[in-house]
């Protein structure tokens, strides 16, 4: 079963504009939450609501351009004292291809490493990307049940195109 959204429509986004990296805000979730539903549409990831994203806004990181347009989110969500979970990558289609989607992965290694979290996962279909920055794949039935929680509501439980990745962080603590 395909789960249909409704089109998203994004403001247009110049190449190479400078943006500048930071902590999300309160004002940034219709813009998360529209990159979020648009490659959610294509498939590329789940929907996250609003009040999903308002929830969890503690844990992204956005890259915003000179014109104050969101171009790029990723989120790192603490799992256990030694696990955090990169999810909810999305960078605008307009501005693929830059090393925006490598640099918000790797503000939230950074993050992690400040915490003292020392391994980071992420569940993707872009596999090749995540393999480029130094994952592995690792075996579902490695990960703690703990992980898996969002998966009892995912519409695409039984049938999951999904790859989980993993990294060991150095330098983390």
């Amino acid at each position: 079963m395909k789960l249909e959204l409704r089109p998203v429509e994004l403001p247009p986004a110049k190449k190479g504009v400078p943006y500048a990296l930071r902590k999300a805000r309160v004002q940034d979730v219709p813009q998360i939450h529209d990159l979020i539903r648009y490659w959610a549409r294509e498939s590329f990831m789940l929907v996250r609501s609003k009040s999903q994203l308002y929830e969890f806004l503690r844990d992204f990181h956005v890259l915003e351009d000179k014109d104050g347009l969101i171009v790029g989110a990723v989120a790192l969500h603490v799992v256990w004292a030694d696990l955090a979970e990169i999810r909810s990558l999305a960078v605008h289609p307009g501005r693929q291809g830059e090393g925006l989607g490598r640099t918000l992965v790797e503000a939230a290694e950074d993050e992690a490493r400040a915490l003292g979290i020392p391994k980071v996962f992420a569940f993707t279909i872009q596999e090749g990307f995540f393999l480029k920055l130094g994952y592995r794949v690792e075996a579902p039935e490695a990960f703690p049940r703990k992980v898996w929680f969002e998966c009892v509501d995912c519409p695409f439980q039984d049938d999951c195109p999904e790859v989980p990745v993993i990294k060991e962080l150095e330098d983390a603590g």
